[in-house]
């Protein structure tokens, strides 16, 4: 769910944005780190790392705060460039900056996608996500599985 930006990482304007955003509406609205995690059912110490910089965060969490703040919807708005800063500081290989992107083959569950593009970076976590469901979702096997017997 939040992620902790390197320690070496400079502080990225879309994150920065994100965070000032979030305090600039909980603050106007009179909350405190704790009010807002109640209601927005995080610990006090994950709206507290997010609004520092400590961790990213998750994109349930900015849909959360945008209802509980009455945001209109600014945090989810700043969410897909967050999301791709985050997958770029947690090291994950990609096209570099100076290289052309191609173009994303639409549809076509697994092809790789620019993660500059903040809405591939979104649906290529939903498409995780529903993968994982599927994977808990199946039935355990009956029994231990039977060894392979080698009859040569």
């Amino acid at each position: 769910m939040d992620r902790t930006p390197a320690s070496n990482a400079a502080p990225s304007a879309a994150s920065q944005q994100f965070r000032a955003e979030l305090r600039r509406w909980r603050t106007g609205r009179g909350l405190t780190q704790r009010a807002l995690a109640e209601r927005v059912r995080f610990s006090r110490e994950t709206v507290a790392a997010v609004e520092s910089g400590r961790r990213f965060g998750s994109q349930e969490f900015a849909v959360r705060c945008d209802e509980v703040l009455a945001t209109g919807g600014r945090l989810c708005e700043l969410w897909p460039q967050v999301a791709a800063e985050q997958l770029a500081a947690d090291g994950r290989r990609g096209p570099r900056f100076g290289e052309p992107a191609r173009p994303d083959p639409a549809g076509v569950p697994g092809a790789r996608r620019d993660p500059r593009d903040p809405q591939a970076v979104v649906a290529a976590i939903d498409e995780l996500r529903e993968l994982i469901g599927q994977v808990l979702a199946q039935p355990e096997p009956d029994g231990p599985t039977p060894p392979v017997v080698d009859r040569r």
